[in-house]
């Protein structure tokens, strides 16, 4: 029996395990395979292969049952996946649907997973910038959350090595609350934005609109091929998987890249439960897996552990990671891990219509928009609130479809091109503020399918939001009236945290082990062989999209990692 044993073990041993293969998880595999480590990864959803296993990505409208739509019975079973914009006919087979993976709402809160190879990299809206630091020093400067243990310069390096190998299409802009990158050629703003831009810089100096920064393949093609991938069709259908490799996925790029070291090993339908840690040793030993279809338990060893799970399914796994020596979660000597976990504000928006700019129309697609940098609080504290917001920007004009009448003048109305007013239109994303009673833990009672408890959210907007969507609100509005846009309508949906995708933080990074979990390399203070390179490291949320960043982050963790292996 013990040499049963001894081999069960070796068999299952690894130099490293990474548990979860989406966006961060996708690139620490790729990085520790490239640099010679025999690597584990670990996801607990099915199986998805790159083109193969895209079922819809090359169907005509006419070929959905339900022309795209979700029928009200699938709504009704569905209540939180449901609110999402991409849960659509074409793409529901990517999301978890809410009773298979049931979770407790202390507070309204729609969390949205994809549970297969790639998470939600096959999903993911695909906008992509840096941080500079005025976001990494907004903690020190206003004292909420806890500074920083690292600047800008500590990861632009990093940014550069991740934007070479995904692809990403964007335009020097010269902010410096916004870094430039390594960009591949931009894609265009229509008549209207570069009207709104025009304005801006007439009229408010210090505010701009740019081509939001996308991972999308717009040059280079002898580069990506190596990849596999080749340039953006601007189909945008790319919630259904993109068979080109046009924009960035684990399925498509750093997972095959992993694989052709002869490095990788992938046990997919793995639900990890948690990590294993020797209490001899002082250090994490493996990972506790429950097989999704046997309920059969297996560990599996290594010296290094990456937790890529998505940020809030990181903290579950931590939380229930217990020994006596950590009895309340893994390398939570301070008290904060499963704390102080925020998100991106989402939930005011405006439009409006323009009755100039007669002699041009928009015709084509691309996949991104205009995009607002912050300008709110950049430079000095100037508003009744913290931090600030950023936002999208797009401005269209299309024909006006009139099916008027019938036989003959039907069909005369049918082929008559006329084009209606520019349509305007911007979404705000703020940034919250963490806070301690914003938090996730497990529930006591709850167990999931696998016996692991579920987990217990609890999230809301605070003073804070509001006074920034109030804000922002007065300020769109008002630019929009200056620059002769009529019928503005303002909206404020209400939305419950969650359907911004982005949640963050829990196992924050921290100069001090009493006041955070990981340190400036993204390592447990008190486990350093274990390191959390999601959104759950993230000490403070800022405006930008935050997957360029996490992406980064892994990079550089494997980097020291690799370096410093004992």
């Amino acid at each position: 029996m013990a040499n049963l044993n001894i081999k069960s073990k070796q068999d299952n041993s690894y130099d490293a395990i990474v548990i979860g293969s989406g966006m961060s998880g996708g690139w620490a595999a790729k990085e520790l395979c490239e640099k010679g480590l025999k690597t584990l990864v670990l996801e607990r959803g099915r199986e998805v292969k790159h083109v193969q296993d895209y079922p819809t990505t090359n169907k005509m409208p006419w070929e959905f049952e339900h022309r795209g739509a979700i029928p009200e019975e699938i709504k009704k079973e569905n209540p939180v996946v449901s609110r999402c914009y991409a849960f659509r006919e074409d793409a529901q087979h990517f999301f978890v649907k809410d009773k298979e993976h049931p979770y407790v709402q202390e507070k309204p809160f729609d969390w949205i997973r994809g549970y297969q190879t790639g998470g939600k990299s096959l999903l993911w809206a695909r906008q992509v910038q840096r941080w500079s630091d005025f976001d990494f020093e907004g903690p020190a400067r206003d004292g909420f959350a806890v500074d920083w243990p690292i600047r800008y310069k500590d990861l632009a390096p990093w940014y550069s090595h991740v934007e070479k190998f995904i692809g990403v299409s964007g335009n020097k802009d010269g902010r410096d609350n916004l870094p430039d990158g390594e960009f591949l050629p931009p894609f265009e703003l229509t008549a209207g934005e570069l009207y709104f831009k025009d304005f801006l810089r007439k009229n408010y100096p210090e505010r701009e609109i740019i081509v939001a920064r996308c991972a999308h393949i717009t040059g280079n093609a002898e580069y990506y091929a190596k990849q596999g991938r080749t340039l953006c069709q601007n189909r945008t259908l790319c919630q259904r998987g993109c068979p080109f490799g046009g924009y960035f996925s684990s399925n498509s790029s750093t997972l095959p890249w992993a694989a052709k070291t002869g490095n990788l090993s992938m046990q997919h339908r793995a639900v990890v439960h948690s990590i294993i840690y020797d209490e001899a040793k002082g250090k994490a030993t493996g990972v506790r897996v429950i097989d999704a279809n046997t309920n059969e338990t297996t560990e599996y060893y290594a010296k290094l552990i990456f937790v890529n799970a998505s940020a809030l399914n990181t903290n579950l796994i931590l939380l229930n990671s217990t020994s006596s020596r950590f009895p309340q979660g893994l390398g939570n000597d301070s008290g904060v891990l499963g704390k102080y976990v925020a998100f991106h504000n989402y939930r005011a928006g405006i439009s409006a219509e323009f009755d100039g700019l007669k002699e041009y129309i928009t015709e084509g697609r691309r996949p991104t928009s205009g995009y607002f940098p912050r300008f709110r609080n950049v430079y000095k504290q100037e508003t009744d609130f913290l931090r600030g917001y950023a936002a999208g920007f797009s401005a269209s004009r299309s024909m006006v479809n009139d099916y008027s009448g019938i036989g003959e003048e039907l069909e005369q109305a049918m082929t008559r091109e006329e084009y209606g007013p520019w349509r305007v239109g911007s979404h705000m994303m703020g940034e919250t503020i963490p806070k301690e009673a914003s938090q996730v833990s497990l529930d006591p009672d709850k167990k999931d399918a696998w016996g692991i408890p579920q987990l217990r959210v609890s999230l809301d907007y605070d003073a804070n939001d509001e006074a920034m969507i109030k804000d922002y609100l007065e300020q769109m509005t008002e630019m929009f009236e200056a620059a002769g846009f009529t019928n503005i309508r303002t909206r404020d949906d209400k939305r419950a945290p969650g359907l911004d995708i982005h949640e963050m933080g829990g196992a924050r990074m921290g100069k001090d082990p009493e006041t955070s979990v990981l340190n400036e390399w993204n390592q447990i203070h008190a486990c350093p062989n274990v390191y959390v390179t999601d959104g759950a490291c993230m000490t403070s949320t800022s405006t930008q999209n935050p997957s360029l960043t996490y992406m980064a982050f892994a990079a550089r963790a494997v980097d020291h990692a690799v370096k410093n292996m004992g």
